[in-house]
């Protein structure tokens, strides 16, 4: 019996105070998400709680690598782009995805990147908080009319 795997995303705005608490609560949901059946984890790269994602979901998979957690790093397209952005760290990712629509300038880009995320994504991992020039507050915004599984720790 084959079992399909489910995505989670994480978004948060770029400065994020990490906590013991924050990373203890995010830790439990990226436990649910797993229980869930969530196999595939996406980053956009540009925030600290994306960071801390990252580093907890790498945490497990080397803590159980039989569960064959995928990371993949999912950039914004660059109409010039042969390399990978500037800002892109390099770390230990399983895949690279550009799932990205047409765009106008830089923060379209963004935006659409992240609405691509959210679109193959079961699962949200948020820290927005309601902020109307924030990108991380227009994509939960488009989460929540997409009515996906949406966990904000931020609140």
């Amino acid at each position: 019996m084959s079992t399909v795997e489910k995505t989670c995303s994480c978004f948060g705005h770029s400065d994020v105070e990490i906590t013991d608490e924050l990373t203890a609560r995010t830790r439990i949901e990226i436990d649910k998400a797993i229980k869930d059946g969530v196999r595939i984890f996406l980053f956009g790269g540009r925030s600290d709680f994306d960071d801390l994602c990252y580093d907890l979901v790498t945490e497990k998979k080397n803590a159980e690598p039989q569960l064959n957690i995928k990371r993949v790093f999912c950039f914004p397209l660059d109409k010039h782009l042969r390399k990978p952005p500037w800002w892109f760290i390099r770390k230990e990712y399983e895949a690279l995805e550009c799932p990205t629509k047409n765009f106008d300038y830089w923060y379209t880009a963004i935006y659409y990147r992240n609405i691509a995320m959210i679109d193959q994504s079961d699962t949200i991992l948020f820290w927005v908080e309601q902020r109307e020039n924030s990108g991380a507050y227009k994509t939960y915004q488009y989460a929540v009319k997409k009515h996906k599984r949406i966990v904000n720790l931020f609140i």
